[in-house]
């Protein structure tokens, strides 16, 4: 354990010191701790998932519990992946102790006796510390004010739910391959498996409990993909049609451009500015069996790519702030600042812009996000509707949805679709 807490503090503080991704930096420890066993491994990421995920929580307690701050990043870190430990996992109290004391003299053997007497405070005092922390809303909620204010204004008594749902564990959904298998069938595999699952969407079947890919039947085969429901919304919504033309804009990394080629032979081009991230598209196209044209360009300059031949369908799942997926991504929540959210809706817009002329007449282009702030959403559609008189909106309906607007619960993670048709 004291080799995990040791790491866990290393990759968090790399994150919330350094700016950087929590899947880069955690995948670069892994590769380093090849030693690690399966459960080592998997504690090393609940850990560093857990203390991002509650970290202005841990922050207020942890400094609350100090005479004066702790400048050394590396050794508050560790003291806040310990108080997540006391709070949320099964491990003994006193060992996560014993265990940070130890895991300290890597860091600062001068430092020992504070971990002790912080963490053995921490115990007595945990009640209040709670209760204090609950009174502050960045504690309470563990989120950054600014983006707590932000979902308040637009949402209201909504708020404290979205706030709620993007701190839970995220559900693990599979994708059915219709060319491949039945929901129902695939479902008695699973049971076989002792694996239990029910069907939350057509072609969606939600796991009780999340499993390894290994243990899944038929994974490496291509006969399921693991995708969030929300997400598995986009190819419904597209409405693609056998022999269409079709235009995946942003593409990797290839969720959707697989689901789209699973329900209808479609010519079909997998675009995205990311060469490093087109190779998943490529390795889930393999593993899926489907055929697609897969080609690295940015969506936001298609003279560099565009052949002149439109497309039929286009499916613009833009970058965003990723803010309704920010349960899979706890680091979002410290890494986006509000400036942020106005940069990606200017780029979303020129996005949009420039995919238009690609679109034929007759033809349909769904803007999607994966967040739950309007300004990346309602108003950017406004944005472009006012510029564009050829423009019409279309509805859409799912359950739960509202003016296009998924909102994270226990079935699936937020999302945000616009389906555009061009008039004749």
């Amino acid at each position: 354990m004291q080799r995990i807490q040791h790491e866990a503090a290393k990759v968090v503080s790399k994150v919330v010191r350094g700016g950087r991704n929590l899947n880069e930096v955690l995948s670069e420890s892994l590769r380093r701790q090849a030693s690690l066993t399966p459960q080592e491994r998997g504690a090393l990421q609940d850990l560093c998932y857990g203390t991002l995920r509650y970290y202005s929580r841990l922050a207020f307690m942890l400094d609350s519990l100090l005479e004066r701050p702790v400048q050394e990043s590396p050794l508050r870190c560790l003291l806040l992946v310990a108080l997540y430990q006391l709070q949320h996992t099964k491990a003994g109290q006193y060992v996560i102790v014993d265990q940070a004391v130890r895991a300290t003299k890597s860091i600062n053997g001068a430092a020992s006796g504070l971990v002790n007497a912080v963490l053995r405070n921490f115990l007595r005092k945990q009640l209040a510390l709670q209760e204090a922390a609950d009174r502050n809303e960045e504690s309470r909620y563990a989120y950054p004010q600014w983006w707590i204010s932000a979902l308040k204004k637009q949402y209201g008594e909504r708020a404290a739910a979205i706030l709620e749902a993007g701190n839970q564990h995220p559900p693990m959904t599979l994708r059915v391959n219709a060319r491949q298998t039945t929901v129902a069938e695939y479902q008695g595999q699973l049971a076989e498996q002792d694996i239990p699952a029910h069907m939350i969407e057509p072609g969606a079947l939600k796991l009780e409990r999340p499993v390894g890919v290994e243990r899944l039947p038929g994974f490496a085969e291509g006969r399921i993909s693991v995708q969030d429901a929300g997400a598995q919304y986009a190819a419904r919504f597209l409405d693609v049609k056998d022999g269409m033309r079709v235009l995946d804009a942003c593409a990797a990394p290839g969720g959707k451009t697989a689901h789209l080629l699973e329900s209808a032979d479609i010519e079909l081009l997998s675009l995205d500015k990311d060469e490093l991230r087109l190779g998943r598209v490529r390795e889930n196209m393999q593993r899926l069996r489907l055929n697609a044209q897969v080609a690295c360009g940015d969506a936001a300059t298609p003279q560099d790519w565009w052949d002149g031949k439109t497309f039929q369908r286009i499916l613009a799942d833009v970058p965003c702030s990723a803010s309704g997926v920010v349960r899979r991504h706890p680091d979002i929540k410290w890494l986006r600042r509000p400036e942020d959210i106005e940069s990606f809706a200017r780029q979303q817009l020129h996005i949009l812009n420039a995919l238009w002329p690609l679109l034929a007449r007759d033809g349909k282009l769904l803007y999607a996000t994966c967040s739950v702030f309007a300004r990346e959403n309602e108003f950017v559609l406004d944005a472009f509707l006012e510029q564009h008189d050829d423009a019409v909106q279309l509805g859409l309906s799912a359950p739960g949805m509202t003016d296009g607007q998924l909102l994270p619960n226990d079935e699936h993670d937020g999302f945000f679709y616009a389906l555009l048709h061009k008039k004749v």
